[in-house]
């Protein structure tokens, strides 16, 4: 995507790509980004993903009693 921000022509993306068809190409610069950030959640390791943080009480207390 950043060569087709810059240069604003997708026929260089294309060959940079190795793409044989501007089709091809097209397919790839209207993903939906929240498609694209699903697609990496689903392959993290289950401790990268997101979720809800339960800090430690422990932490909770040091942090009270340092302010």
């Amino acid at each position: 995507m950043a060569v087709l921000q810059s240069t604003h022509d997708i026929r260089k993306l294309s060959l940079w790509l190795g793409h044989s068809n501007l089709a091809i190409t097209e397919v790839y610069t209207r993903a939906d980004p929240t498609e694209k950030l699903e697609a990496i959640e689903a392959i993290l390791p289950p401790h990268l993903r997101k979720g809800s943080f339960k800090p430690p009480d422990r932490l909770i207390a040091l942090l009270k009693a340092k302010s």
